[in-house]
């Protein structure tokens, strides 16, 4: 009978996600995972199987992460056009040492984009539902008169989309100034 698991593999999850985050998919080791994790080789493999399907687990975490801080934002009551700002200031406003990293999902597509098809699919998956969830607040901003209704909500959608992928980028350079002025313009164009 095999030993117990000695770790969490929820929070190992968590933990690689951090370390991917700050060192991306090729400059992550299996000896960084082991240090990171506080776990052995056999142990990482017997429970993830590869670095690979490890980093999986954490970008299908990070994806879920993210997708829920801006529907969360987006959903919360209120004007449609504040909670639209609101998502994109979070950019603006965030924590440093972590929008400071940037966006896992960009950094992955920067990295992986071209040479890895699961990797882009994913990061694509997350584009499609932070887009979804901004066309979403932006056809009930067309309803409640906030937003002009002539224009397409796809379009929009795809403009904040944008406008977030852009400011994930220029989150590492850690210029908050540069962000701001970003959302302003951004929301002068609704």
């Amino acid at each position: 009978m095999g030993r117990p698991k000695q770790f969490d593999p929820e929070a190992a999850v968590d933990k690689a996600m951090g370390l991917f985050w700050r060192k991306g998919f090729t400059e992550t080791t299996p000896q960084d995972l082991v240090a990171e994790l506080g776990i052995g080789k056999g142990s990482l493999y017997h429970t993830f199987t590869s670095k690979r399907a490890l980093f999986d687990l954490a970008l299908a975490r990070y994806v879920d992460m993210r997708v829920a801080g801006i529907t969360e934002t987006l959903d919360a009551p209120g004007p449609v056009v504040e909670r639209l700002r609101a998502a994109l200031q979070r950019l603006a406003d965030g924590d440093v040492a972590l929008t400071s990293r940037g966006c896992l999902a960009v950094n992955t597509a920067v990295e992986l984009a071209g040479s890895d098809e699961a990797a882009s699919d994913a990061v694509r998956r997350l584009f499609e539902r932070i887009e979804g969830a901004f066309r979403a607040a932006i056809e009930e901003g067309q309803r409640s008169g906030e937003i002009a209704a002539d224009r397409a909500s796809r379009d929009v959608a795809s403009l904040l989309l944008t406008a977030f992928i852009g400011m994930s980028v220029l989150a590492k350079n850690r210029d908050a100034e540069r962000l701001r002025r970003v959302v302003d313009a951004v929301m002068a164009l609704l």
